[in-house]
């Protein structure tokens, strides 16, 4: 298979890489791109664990083909802290203890990151059907829930 250049803006930097037509986006930004807080899960798209955010929207990187976001606006966890400051988001996941193992933890964050800026009101119902594709291991959705709508309530978007 050839190979297809891609690039895009990850995390507010220009990214350009070669890689096979039928490269996923979460083996493309770990592998052309370094970006290697994205995780890959099921490589089905039912966990949530690659979710990354594309031009705003959340999208599972094993079901998105690289080439399908290029030109686009790619964010990662990595987006939200400020240097050695966690971001508003990333300190309640800390405060409530809702990063356990932590592998599902970058999907979990850019799904919040989303909804709290979407607009909408964040309830904990609003969390639990807005964060539906995201699987936790360690079963931790209260701390999950509990830190998105704190996370909220301070008026947070990252």
């Amino acid at each position: 298979m050839s190979h297809v250049e891609t690039r895009m803006t990850l995390n507010g930097k220009e990214v350009t890489g070669h890689a096979p037509a039928d490269t996923t986006l979460v083996r493309w930004l770990r592998e052309q791109a370094h970006a290697y807080e994205v995780k890959e899960g099921c490589n089905e798209g039912t966990c949530g664990t690659c979710t990354v955010l594309v031009d705003g929207r959340s999208a599972t990187g094993c079901t998105t083909l690289a080439v399908q976001v290029d030109g686009a606006r790619v964010e990662t966890s990595a987006s939200l802290a400020e240097g050695e400051e966690l971001s508003p988001l990333q300190a309640k996941f800390w405060e409530t203890g809702a990063s356990q193992c932590g592998f599902c933890t970058q999907g979990m964050l850019m799904s919040a990151v989303e909804l709290l800026r979407s607009g909408d009101e964040v309830t904990p119902a609003k969390v639990r059907e807005h964060l539906h594709g995201n699987l936790c291991r360690c079963t931790g959705y209260q701390a999950i829930v509990d830190a998105v709508v704190k996370a909220a309530e301070e008026g947070a978007t990252r």
